[in-house]
């Protein structure tokens, strides 16, 4: 058992939480410009990445808080030949349904507690037609493993995707620890981008 899974499910949950505290303080605290700089630099290293030009369909979670701004990288999807496929949470289901995004700024408002989201009108689009998902997240290590918000949304979503479907995320280096605390059936993500890396986790 690797020294950040653990087994009782308080202990997991409490020392996800803790994590969760301090990494969100510590990206709340980056100053806007290096934030700006930070979020270019990540969206400029996910276009680089074999699995973005190999892709048609990308689904792509839109900013939220202090997380790193994806909307320059969303608009250049939406203009190229790919197709954009934002979440949009059903909260009666507690699951995340996907939609079709032809502008960003026309078919995305405010959504599921401030997060953008795509209008119910958006062309439905189901998670096997995704060829490249760019996972969101409050902490990951050098090993894939993810810390999420706690809902579970990305957890329930990932098993309905292709086992094909190239997996990344985008986070800035504050966010990067030593080891996240994981159950042994959470989700890795192989590939995290940050301004200055691209770790290969796979």
């Amino acid at each position: 058992m690797h020294p950040s899974t653990l087994a009782h499910p308080a202990a997991l949950h409490e020392a996800k939480q803790a994590m969760r505290t301090r990494v969100l303080a510590a990206r709340d605290a980056l100053p806007a410009d290096a934030r700006l700089a930070g979020s270019s630099a990540i969206a400029a290293r996910i276009e680089r990445l074999p699995a973005f030009a190999a892709s048609h369909t990308v689904l792509l979670t839109l900013p939220y808080g202090s997380e790193w701004d994806a909307w320059p990288l969303a608009r250049r999807i939406a203009a190229s030949h790919r197709r954009l496929v934002v979440p949009r949470v059903d909260r009666v289901a507690r699951m995340l349904v996907l939609h079709a995004v032809g502008d960003p700024e026309r078919d995305v408002g405010a959504g599921y507690r401030g997060i953008p989201e795509p209008r119910e009108d958006c062309t439905l689009v189901a998670p096997t037609a995704v060829d490249l998902v760019l996972v969101p997240g409050v902490a990951f290590d050098a090993g894939g493993r993810r810390l999420g918000y706690g809902g579970g949304y990305f957890d329930r979503l990932l098993p309905l995707m292709r086992p094909d479907a190239a997996l990344a995320a985008g986070a800035f280096d504050e966010q990067i620890v030593d080891a996240v605390p994981v159950a042994s059936h959470d989700r890795r993500v192989p590939c995290i981008v940050t301004p200055t890396r691209t770790i290969d986790a796979a």
